[in-house]
């Protein structure tokens, strides 16, 4: 179901430097204005899918309007894709030098960084999934603490961490930049079709 271009999407985050980051990604080719609200969803287990699906029914119910939510994984290659989307429990408990030290007896020490955004328009309506992944690998925690696990993730081909990689770097390689890529695109076609439809 397309909604009606210009009509606002409420991005679940209390955080505000994750809005801004998601709306500079998506850049002006998204349709919609995004708002953040901060909803306390229960904190649900499963398979990463099930997970972004359930959060996203549940925040819809409450904001009682179509949303945005995003899940994000960091998955260790040596662990079984291991912590998962138990990351922030990891991050917190652990900080970025602990989730380097838990590979400590591994050799392996690649990882991938995923991404879901999940978008449902309405109560009765389906959540739609977007993912984006980018493969690296664990190190010695480097550059500013800042944003979560970032200085401990290190992406194929670069000899820079997330956290010391410019910005606009990031933005272009990141698990979440390739999840919104795929939403915006969605986005966009979408909204070429409705256009087309009514244009005739």
């Amino acid at each position: 179901m397309a909604l009606p271009a210009g009509r606002s999407v409420v991005f679940v985050t209390g955080n505000a430097k994750k809005l801004e980051e998601v709306v500079q990604i998506l850049g002006d080719k998204f349709p919609y204005k995004l708002v953040s609200q901060k909803i306390d969803l229960p904190e649900y287990q499963g398979e990463p899918d099930d997970i972004s699906i359930q959060k996203c029914k549940e925040a819809t119910k409450q904001v009682n309007g179509p949303v945005i939510v995003e899940d994000t994984c960091l998955c260790f290659r040596a662990l079984g894709g291991l912590p998962g989307p138990y990351i922030k429990w990891f991050l917190d408990k652990l900080k970025p030098e602990g989730l380097y030290r838990l590979l400590a007896g591994y050799e392996d020490k690649s990882a991938w960084a995923l991404c879901t955004f999940a978008f449902c328009a309405g109560k009765e309506e389906p959540v739609q999934l977007f993912r984006g992944i980018t493969e690296g690998l664990i190190v010695e925690p480097r550059g500013p603490r800042d944003f979560g696990w970032d200085p401990c993730f290190q992406p194929d081909g670069f000899d820079k961490t997330y956290a010391e990689l410019p910005k606009v770097v990031k933005n272009t390689i990141s698990h979440r930049y390739r999840a919104l890529a795929a939403l915006s695109e969605h986005f966009s076609q979408l909204n070429d079709a409705s256009e087309t439809k009514h244009g005739d």
